[in-house]
């Protein structure tokens, strides 16, 4: 089976633990103060939600070492536990074009590119536009939402569904940039400069059939984008903005556009506070304080196995699975990951979200990757058992 080879690295590689205990973390160190954006404030008398020592000891290295993690917050049990902000080199839009590097001192209010952690959050808004009957389901098939490339049809295309573009198995020819096709072959790239990219995505030559195999392919988001906007009448960061962020109270965001459609495959900036969010709107089945804003079925059905995706994790509805070894058990986690290690960790057994934001765009080295899985085992040895 074809499949990225960098992915099996992303959640994958053990690391020797980053924690350093602190004498004492009563100083208050990691306490999420009170914000007024949903998020109760944390306490450090008879916290028994996390070891706080045990996490500003990780907390304290990462800020003394080179490790470029941008951010680390923990809840449990519905409430922010921990969260700690550090100082890194990101990448910020150019001056007039392009982008550029930077130093950046994080905190609560910057804005964090997620990278493809905006597919979760797109698959999200899919449920939401199928609870609505916006959307009739996902075995619509892929060109009853664009009878205006009906010239692309094939027999062999005719079998792709939204079931498939959800589950990244198309079975269409596709390149991402990796260490081992370079920038110059890239798909992704090609799309972005095409005048129609959802016709360069179905235009692309057939390798596989339709849901037999697993393969990455950011051009499935630039389908869901349209699929949104054709259903809804809205671009999907308008119809995001008013379904999802607001009943979540997040009131700041930005995600970028091609061609005046969404970059549904990695241009969300959020806070990583709302990033917690999302990972507790899916934790409790799709609701937040009270109100279900995405339909609990919709939760179910998209986190749940679809396809296997490598040999340590499998994918549903743009949503990853993996599992981690703690001392002499296996802990399942969700997941949204994004490139550079942006990463919102659902483990529903413990009741816990770990959102994480770090700067390794350019680094797929497997130091980079297993530093940043590192980090979630860290908070994961900081969770006390469920009573």
């Amino acid at each position: 089976m074809r499949r990225r080879q960098f992915i099996s690295l992303l959640g994958g590689a053990a690391l020797a633990p980053l924690s350093a205990v602190r004498a004492n973390a009563a100083d208050g160190c990691g306490v999420p103060p009170e914000r007024g954006d949903g998020w109760p404030g944390g306490s450090v008398a008879g916290d028994s939600l996390v070891n706080r020592e045990a996490l500003c000891g990780t907390a304290d290295r990462l800020a003394t070492s080179d490790a470029n993690i941008h951010a680390v917050l923990v809840a449990r049990d519905g409430k922010l536990a921990f969260e700690r902000y550090f100082k890194g080199a990101d990448e910020i839009p150019g001056y007039i074009y392009g982008r550029r590097v930077e130093t950046i001192a994080f905190d609560a209010d910057t804005l964090h590119n997620m990278k493809s952690v905006s597919k979760s959050v797109a698959s999200l808004v899919v449920g939401i536009a199928i609870d609505r009957g916006l959307i009739r389901g996902v075995d619509e098939p892929i060109f009853s939402f664009f009878p205006e490339l009906s010239d692309l049809r094939s027999p062999e295309k005719d079998r792709i569904r939204l079931v498939h573009v959800l589950t990244m198995s198309m079975g269409l020819k596709w390149v991402e940039a990796t260490p081992a096709t370079g920038d110059d072959d890239n798909d992704e790239t090609r799309m972005h400069m095409a005048w129609d990219p959802c016709r360069y995505v179905l235009g692309l030559p057939v390798t596989a059939a339709a849901g037999q195999e697993f393969f990455y392919n950011t051009g499935a988001l630039t389908l869901v984008s349209a699929i949104i906007r054709k259903a809804t009448g809205r671009p999907l960061d308008e119809f995001a903005r008013e379904n999802l962020f607001e009943p979540l109270g997040i009131t700041g965001t930005a995600w970028g556009r091609y061609r005046g459609d969404t970059d549904a495959g990695g241009g969300l900036r959020l806070r990583p506070r709302d990033m917690a969010k999302i990972g507790q709107l899916v934790l409790a089945g799709g609701r937040w304080n009270g109100r279900q804003i995405v339909s609990k079925a919709w939760i179910e059905a998209s986190t749940a196995e679809k396809i296997k995706a490598n040999d340590a994790q499998s994918y549903g509805y743009l949503w990853w699975r993996g599992q981690t070894r703690l001392n002499d058990r296996k802990i399942s986690w969700i997941g949204a990951l994004g490139r550079g290690g942006q990463s919102i960790r659902i483990v529903p057994e413990l009741d816990l979200v770990v959102a994480v934001t770090a700067g390794y765009y350019q680094d797929y080295s497997s130091q980079a990757f297993r530093l940043q899985f590192g980090v979630f085992r860290d908070v994961l040895r900081a969770i006390p058992p469920p009573a």
